[in-house]
């Protein structure tokens, strides 16, 4: 490259931020130096950038395979500035040092994972020159600013206009780079390996640190929050920042949120599911989930649910919350509120509330949770688990001659949909998509299903009642008849499942079993 006091090099698949960076460098006085869509967008901007070829001499090759990785490219990012040897030789080659590199890799995640993506489309998706650019900036970060992902810019910007970036915020940012280079390279070999939906042979967990919380579970702990995606994490729009526990219960609320796949043998005749859905979470446990026809009907509903155990809690809706939700929200102590949209006044007038955080999610989420890797640390170790997508669906089966009606059919399915988010032992009360009585962390089932039972009240006549793991005697059963029950869903699997069943006879109810159970730990 020919000498510049100056220069960035910006190689982007993920534009986002691009105008931003590009005015800030050009306004700093930067020579922009771009492969050929970025250039292109660049110069859409009126900003002046030179395309990567022009200043190599060498054309991309092979479809575009080859177009970073040159000489001139490299020679000008692994340059020491501060050596007056290594200035001489760019001297003599013509070559001008890079002090700012802007890559983002290309979206091998996303293709890897996508349904019918062929072998010859994923590999296209592995980048070589990308990797080897962060690697060449990060590893010269004395000199060089390097910028792994669009979520950095805004940093940059900053330091850049205050006379930076320093040393140490350099460091952080090749830290950040080799981190995401190593996350994307464990997804590739995963990929090799067979791992697109399992889990790797080797658990890298290369997480940047988003942020030092103020303590963990409790006062005495230290605490932080490491999270690998960048936007995949809820937006905070108000309040402090979220804690440990809170980011446990979000966690817990939003997984509740999750759409329900029909098991087989489901009846086409059910009852239809409300589409809204609005959760409550304390301690990680629902103590309210309702369907509604709007976020108020659902928030409402599951408000009334448990009134008492909602004080202090985490409330969570899959809809646009929008004024009537806000104004039902704002006198109740809550620690946190998430929803995918708002209103603008509903935004406003919560913000008022001094303690309560706001967050938006992306409606996607909750699904992604529920289908993601789950990892946790055991033992001095770490176990992991992810749902195996080649395992048999679930499938229901009436093993009573009562059937449950088309309403009790929903409700069935809305019992069984919250109870897999209780500690286990678990059981539900449910009636008109509403919980009435959540039951968990027992140590006997039966007292879960009693228990769940009583915290219905009246209203557990003619109700569901779900639970996560099979009755291993007819005590539990017996129980839910006993309260008034009209229908319940377990798994099966108990060597005495013919006694539940006969119980369930004789009390009049209709009973299914459930070829999958739902344990939570």
């Amino acid at each position: 490259m020919p000498q510049a006091n100056r220069t960035a090099l910006i190689s982007l698949t993920d534009k986002t931020g691009l105008p931003d960076l590009a005015r800030a460098l050009v306004m700093a006085g930067y020579r922009i130096v771009a492969s050929t869509g970025t250039a292109n967008a660049i110069r859409d901007l009126s900003l002046p950038c030179d395309d990567v070829e022009a200043v190599t001499g060498s054309p991309e090759l092979l479809g575009g395979r080859v177009k970073t990785l040159h000489p001139v490219v490299f020679g000008g990012i692994l340059a020491r500035v501060s050596s007056a040897d290594d200035l001489a030789e760019l001297e003599r080659a013509g070559i001008g040092p890079v002090s700012v590199v802007a890559v983002n890799l290309y979206r091998f995640g996303d293709t890897a994972t996508r349904p019918g993506a062929t072998q010859s489309q994923v590999l296209e998706q592995i980048d070589i020159g990308g990797v080897a650019l962060l690697r060449a900036a990060a590893k010269n970060f004395e000199h060089v600013s390097v910028l792994a992902e669009p979520g950095l810019y805004p940093e940059f910007i900053a330091a850049l206009e205050r006379g930076g970036p320093s040393l140490e915020e350099r460091r952080r940012l090749a830290a950040r780079a080799f981190a995401l280079v190593a996350e994307y390279d464990d997804a590739i070999a995963s990929w090799f390996a067979g791992e697109r939906v399992g889990l790797p042979d080797v658990l890298s967990l290369n997480l940047p640190l988003r942020s030092r919380l103020r303590y963990g579970e409790n006062p005495w702990a230290k605490a932080a929050f490491y999270h690998g995606e960048e936007g995949a994490f809820p937006q905070a729009l108000a309040g402090k920042t979220l804690s440990y526990n809170n980011m446990l219960d979000v966690d817990s609320c939003l997984r509740l949120l999750a759409p329900i796949a029909r098991p087989d043998g489901f009846p086409d005749t059910a009852e239809p599911q409300s589409p809204v859905l609005a959760a409550i979470v304390k301690h990680t446990l629902p103590c309210g989930l309702a369907a509604g026809s709007s976020a108020h009907a659902a928030l409402e509903a599951a408000l009334g649910a448990d009134p008492i155990s909602a004080f202090g809690g985490i409330v969570a809706v899959n809809a646009r919350l929008d004024m009537a939700s806000a104004q039902l929200l704002k006198p109740r102590f809550l620690e946190v509120v998430a929803a995918p949209a708002y209103d603008d006044g509903a935004i406003d007038m919560l913000r008022t509330k001094k303690h309560l955080r706001l967050l938006r999610f992306d409606s996607r989420l909750p699904a992604q949770l529920r289908a993601g890797m789950t990892v946790r640390s055991a033992l001095g170790g770490v176990l992991a688990e992810r749902p195996d997508e080649s395992a048999p669906p679930d499938r229901w089966q009436v093993v009573t001659e009562r059937q449950p009606s088309p309403a009790a059919w929903r409700d069935l399915l809305f019992a069984f949909g919250a109870v897999r988010q209780v500690k286990s032992n678990a059981a539900v009360v449910v009636k008109g998509q509403v919980t009435l009585g959540v039951c968990g962390g027992q140590t006997n089932r039966v007292a879960a299903v009693e228990l769940a039972c009583r915290r219905a009240g009246d209203a557990v006549r003619g109700a569901v009642l779900a639970t996560d793991g099979f009755f291993p005697f007819a005590d539990g059963i017996e129980a839910a008849i006993a309260a008034g029950v009209a229908a319940v869903v377990a798994p099966s699997g108990s060597i005495r499942d013919g006694e539940v069943i006969e119980a369930a006879r004789r009390g009049g109810i209709a009973l299914l079993f459930a070829s999958r159970r739902y344990f939570l730990h």
